[in-house]
């Protein structure tokens, strides 16, 4: 299907255990002006395929947010993703435009919520988070689009989402 109503697409990202998840949970009972979902809803093990940069689940999840914005408002698509793995999608046209936030903490912030918050003892586990917390932080700049940081390492889930929700409707603003 075609989309008739084009509308912005917003993509909330962020490593393990920064706090993307509770973030977005919290915009969850917060929306008026957007609709927010949970890329891991619909993951499945034939969607992991890092060699194609995880292409099939990105085009699904492109085309299920079309759909859904079709309501006339658009959607806030939370999970682990960077601008790369959408913007060269074809779906990427059904959209007017693309914003990209991503929740970071320091590492000292994130190892501990790792290791005490979750019980995650696998270090290569850790060292992945941690790797690609530290790649947002030094690369969001140079990425096209950019993408937004969100520092959450001193903030409450409730103090992040009102920053989020702030991005989110600043950008809505005709």
């Amino acid at each position: 299907m075609t989309p008739t109503r084009k509308q912005q697409l917003f993509l909330i990202s962020g490593a393990s255990c920064v706090g993307k998840s509770t973030l977005c949970e919290e915009l969850f009972h917060r929306e008026t002006a957007y609709i927010v979902l949970e890329s891991d809803l619909i993951w499945r093990e034939v969607y992991d395929t890092p060699e194609d940069n995880y292409r099939a689940f990105r085009q699904v999840w492109m085309r299920i947010c079309s759909n859904v914005s079709q309501i006339g408002l658009p959607v806030v698509l939370c999970g682990c993703a960077i601008p790369e793995q959408f913007e060269a999608l074809p779906e990427r046209a059904l959209f007017t435009e693309t914003h990209y936030l991503a929740a970071v903490c320091n590492d000292a912030e994130m190892r501990r919520r790792i290791c005490e918050g979750r019980g995650v003892t696998d270090e290569k586990w850790i060292r992945s988070s941690l790797d690609f917390n530290r790649w947002l932080r030094e690369n969001a700049g140079q990425t096209t689009p950019k993408i937004t940081l969100l520092d959450t390492t001193s903030l409450t889930p409730q103090q992040a989402a009102v920053l989020a929700d702030r991005w989110i409707t600043e950008r809505l603003k005709p």
